[in-house]
């Protein structure tokens, strides 16, 4: 069985002041219009348990945070440092991955890699593995890796919003979230979103029966969120993903209409909300890019007016 990465407290590592440190600030463009700042990725090896430096071993040889980190640092002006931790040191009551208030701070837990990593394990070995999904990435050490991807992209999206006080229409986790689809459908593939989509289910059954907590959280509930990845992935690409995602029964074939439209609303959305923010090296390719999802989301829109009436008949 999965288990659950937030189960279980965090182990209490004592260390003292004056931490081993290693740290990327990436490479980008340095030229940052109205922001200089940069995101960094800080390892801070004194602070990480022996039992979890496998998993952070594991994620720092993929690179992953460091290939996200480094699109930010080319692409958005960040008005001040954003500092990615992984560090045992954490502030009371972190258990995983969490974006400090400020949006100047992300700690990302090494027990929480550890965890990941072993639910990772689990869906490796006892989960049959979607065609979609590459036969050589489908072990504990990849899976782990993108789907910290999209979680680190999760965490992003928080610093983003709380950095460049982005206005948001609904819950900041539902944007969150978002954020994640939006940045590694466009530039990493299917594989993070196909990857967090095995972990949370994976988290999803093993949490059991829904709570009041559970409910009544600001996150979506786990299953909702797994859909909500396999939507917008579809929707970005309907006629490469239809086939194995609502073919296949990942995606019920009743959310499936929904995608196209939705995916658009997010691409559409979160390059509108970045375009003032954008580097002076990057400006020129992301107003293209913010006018190319514009014109999906007209067309996508249209399309789906034309499409209601058999979507609400079911025919």
């Amino acid at each position: 069985m999965a288990r659950t990465i937030a189960a279980g407290a965090l182990l209490a590592l004592g260390m003292a002041a004056g931490l081993a440190v290693v740290s990327w600030t990436g490479s980008g463009d340095t030229d940052a219009g109205d922001g200089e700042g940069r995101v960094t990725i800080v390892y801070e090896d004194d602070a990480i348990a022996p039992q979890d430096r496998r998993a952070v071993d594991a994620l720092r040889k993929s690179g992953v945070l460091e290939k996200t980190a480094d699109w930010v640092n080319t692409s958005v002006a960040l008005p001040h440092d954003l500092v990615v931790k992984v560090t045992g040191k954490v502030p009371p009551g972190v258990t995983d991955a969490v974006t400090q208030p400020d949006g100047r701070t992300i700690y990302i837990p090494p027990r929480f890699l550890t965890q990941v990593q072993e639910v990772a394990g689990d869906v490796a070995k006892s989960v049959k593995r979607p065609a979609l999904f590459p036969a050589d990435k489908f072990n504990a050490d990849d899976l782990a890796a993108l789907s910290t991807r999209f979680i680190f992209g999760h965490e992003l999206g928080h610093a983003l919003q709380r950095q460049l006080q982005l206005p948001n229409l609904g819950l900041e986790e539902d944007a969150a979230d978002g954020f994640a689809s939006f940045h590694t459908v466009n530039e990493a593939g299917p594989d993070p979103s196909l990857a967090a989509a095995m972990i949370f289910d994976a988290i999803a059954r093993a949490e059991g029966e829904l709570t009041l907590e559970g409910l009544s959280s600001d996150h979506p509930v786990t299953q909702q969120r797994v859909f909500n990845f396999l939507c917008y992935l579809d929707g970005s690409d309907p006629k490469k993903f239809d086939g194995p995602l609502v073919g296949d029964g990942y995606l019920p074939k009743t959310r499936a209409p929904l995608c196209p439209q939705a995916w658009a609303m997010l691409d559409h959305g979160w390059w509108t909300q970045l375009q003032p923010h954008l580097r002076e090296g990057f400006k020129a390719q992301g107003d293209q890019r913010q006018k190319e999802a514009r014109a999906r989301l007209i067309a996508e829109t249209k399309a789906f007016e034309e499409k209601l009436d058999r979507i609400r008949t079911g025919r």
